[in-house]
């Protein structure tokens, strides 16, 4: 018998952006219910990183989308110590990545292939990565200071062979970081801290792909095949192996030069709702890749911290201000004592003036300053009008 293909969906422009959207927890009621863990399930993926500003990226991802809950709830959604079983894990995702603790068997096709890796940057110093076991089997879960010291000097890149053993032993899956006290993981033998049902390898590379790229369209909503790849850092190629039995539903969108795929419940019902408005973290997985948040927004984007500061446009961490399900500008924030400072403002015309402030007041709120002082605003006669809007949503 003859299989007749499958029809592809058209898409608008505009239909893809709130499928978008909604995929990615900013059209609709916020699900305050699941809270922050809610929102690491629906995502997949939470990237890690180490500037902090207002806050670090982690703990903006679920307050853009639930507004202002505690930075602490947040931090105990993660990393609840002593957690048993664990929420979330550590691991290496779209970059350094909190993934749900279901996730752990979809990662086995990257755990296998570090396994097998031939050569690496820093050398491991013979007997070290079974003393570090050892030692972790002994004393329970430790810091890399713990284990004996995670630098041989002050330099940020110059590990300790103890450093360099738990790191790869992470890689490799037989340790896990499933808690942090303050901002240094805290590593475990994953055979004590990764509940039973899920401590295996037995996906092979083909399934594992497959669920995670069914995964990665779900919290896309709809994208290419560039797209789907990123979110977990695949190759074109993987994906092409499994997409077809991903449960993805071929789409063609209109503007768009590639074709892409979507997750079949997020065109089984019109996107509505309230939009959202918000600063977004540069890491926020709306956002994170700038192909598609150009395809998607007209927006181009660039994280500016490892810019020299002679060549920044926009400032050390401008956060893109979304609104109305747009993104309608730029804030370069920073923190003097009680007050958030805009020393960066960039705006996508007078329209945008109010939902910048709106956006501007809420965070402020979130991080208990009680003051916003703006310094520059990219088309100066629109300072005046910001300053005006940020005392009204204040009052």
């Amino acid at each position: 018998m003859t299989t007749l293909p499958r029809p592809t969906t058209e898409l608008s422009a505009d239909d893809a952006r709130r499928i978008a959207l909604r995929a990615q927890g900013f059209l609709g009621a916020p699900d305050r219910r699941s809270g922050v863990r809610g929102v690491l399930r629906h995502l997949g993926a939470v990237q890690l990183d180490t500037i902090s500003v207002l806050a670090r990226s982690h703990e903006l991802i679920p307050y853009a989308r639930l507004g202002a809950v505690g930075r602490r709830t947040v931090e105990e959604a993660y990393w609840a110590e002593g957690s048993r079983p664990p929420h979330a894990f550590e691991y290496w995702s779209h970059a350094a990545c909190i993934l749900p603790i279901e996730e752990w068997p979809h990662f086995a096709f990257r755990r296998r292939s570090y396994r097998s890796r031939p050569h690496w940057n820093h050398e491991l110093p013979d007997g070290t990565y079974d003393q570090v076991i050892k030692q972790l089997r002994v004393e329970g879960p430790l810091t890399a200071t713990e284990l004996g010291g995670a630098k041989r000097t002050s330099e940020w890149w110059d590990w300790s062979g103890t450093k360099v053993a738990v790191e790869r032993a992470l890689m490799y899956g037989e340790v896990v970081c499933v808690e942090r006290r303050g901002w240094k993981r805290v590593y475990d033998l994953a055979e004590r801290a990764i509940p039973a049902e899920l401590l295996h390898d037995e996906l092979d590379d083909t399934e594992c792909l497959r669920r995670l790229v069914r995964l990665a369209g779900r919290s896309l909503g709809v994208g290419t095949r560039a797209d789907i790849a990123d979110y977990h850092r695949l190759k074109g190629e993987q994906v092409d192996a499994v997409i077809a039995d991903s449960g993805l539903v071929p789409v063609t969108v209109a503007g768009w030069s590639k074709p892409a795929w979507a997750d079949p419940d997020a065109l089984a019902t019109a996107p509505r709702g309230r939009h959202r408005t918000t600063l977004l973290s540069p890491f926020d997985s709306l956002v994170w890749e700038r192909a598609r948040t150009e395809r998607i927004f007209g927006f181009t984007h660039r994280l500016e911290a490892y810019v020299p500061k002679s060549k920044r446009v926009h400032g050390y961490f401008a956060m893109p201000v979304l609104a109305g399900g747009r993104l309608v500008g730029r804030v370069d924030p920073a923190r003097e004592g009680r007050t958030l400072v805009a020393k960066q403002v960039t705006l996508d015309g007078p329209k945008a003036v109010p939902a910048v402030a709106r956006a501007l007041v809420e965070a402020a709120g979130w991080v208990d300053c009680a003051n916003v002082r703006v310094e520059r605003v990219d088309a100066p006669e629109l300072h005046e009008a910001l300053v005006l809007e940020l005392a009204r949503a204040v009052a």
